[in-house]
């Protein structure tokens, strides 16, 4: 074979090639020419046709500038995600580390509000036997009962009389060495004599075993009862002192109304036993009311 180069002559493909290479140099040389003698002696048409070529261009290279920024701002903005997750996480655990805080402020806002109250009951209380606290209650049964952790051997005794901050629970009804059972003013057997605090409207709370308390007027057929009305024990018959608050109508009716307890025994987590009142006895001589 013949390893010789071909000449170009031989492709008629090059010759096109050749001849257009020496067209555009010799175009390029003319032009590059014509650019400089217009820019030394016609500056006036120089200064249009750089005007014209920047017009043209000017899409092109602000084309090619944005695509550089953009590729210039991707370490950038990598950069700045990463920086806006770490700020984000640390933002997230400042949040919980506060809502800690105030759970627990809370809580203690709580605790001393119990002991405030407590502290009021104890000195509203005329005959306190002791302090204990309400470890459990049956609020999902129809008997309503709760246990103290205080019995016999704190001077518990059955009869007692038991209130809460907010007022009467109920009274004890079995006692152990060290604990006691009360039985609520919601249970069905519950009935306790109360008194309308306004104008002292004689009635009894008796209790229904939903939670609720019917309260009925004693004269019957002229009480108008209305809702929001307050009724305190009456300290008739004894065993609850009087005054103490016992249920708030929870709608109007005509000499019995549903009244809610003012005192619910989940809601606070400790109680003041009392001694029984005994109401004073009347004079020899003076006539009964």
């Amino acid at each position: 074979m013949d390893s010789r180069p071909r000449r170009p002559g031989y492709s008629r493909r090059a010759q096109y090639g050749l001849f257009a290479t020496y067209v555009f140099t010799v175009a390029g040389v003319l032009v590059v020419a014509i650019l400089v003698m217009l820019s030394r002696f016609d500056p006036l048409t120089f200064g249009s046709l750089r005007t014209a070529a920047a017009e043209v261009t000017t899409p092109v290279s602000s084309g090619l500038a944005w695509v550089s920024r953009n590729i210039r701002m991707i370490p950038q903005g990598v950069g700045d995600y990463f920086m806006v997750k770490e700020r984000n996480t640390a933002l997230r655990d400042q949040l919980a580390a506060q809502h800690r805080s105030i759970v627990e402020a809370r809580g203690v806002m709580n605790e001393n509000r119990r002991l405030r109250a407590l502290l009021g009951l104890r000195q509203r209380s005329t005959a306190p036997i002791v302090t204990a606290h309400l470890v459990s209650s049956s609020a999902s049964s129809t008997r309503r009962y709760a246990v103290l952790d205080a019995g016999s051997r704190r001077g518990v005794a059955v009869g007692q009389p038991v209130r809460g901050p907010d007022g009467l629970v109920g009274r004890v009804l079995e006692v152990g060495f060290h604990n006691a059972r009360v039985l609520l003013i919601t249970d069905p057997e519950s009935l306790v004599p109360v008194r309308r605090a306004g104008d002292g409207l004689p009635a009894i709370a008796a209790g229904r075993g939903d939670g609720l308390l019917d309260i009925r007027a004693v004269a019957a057929g002229s009480a108008v009862i209305r809702q929001g009305d307050l009724f305190v024990t009456s300290g008739i018959g004894g065993i609850f002192p009087p005054n103490i608050p016992v249920a708030t109508a929870a709608r109007s009716g005509r000499d019995v109304a549903r009244g809610r307890a003012r005192a619910h025994a989940d809601t606070f987590d400790f109680a003041i036993v009392e001694a029984p009142f005994v109401p004073a006895a009347a004079n020899p001589g003076e006539p009964l009311r």
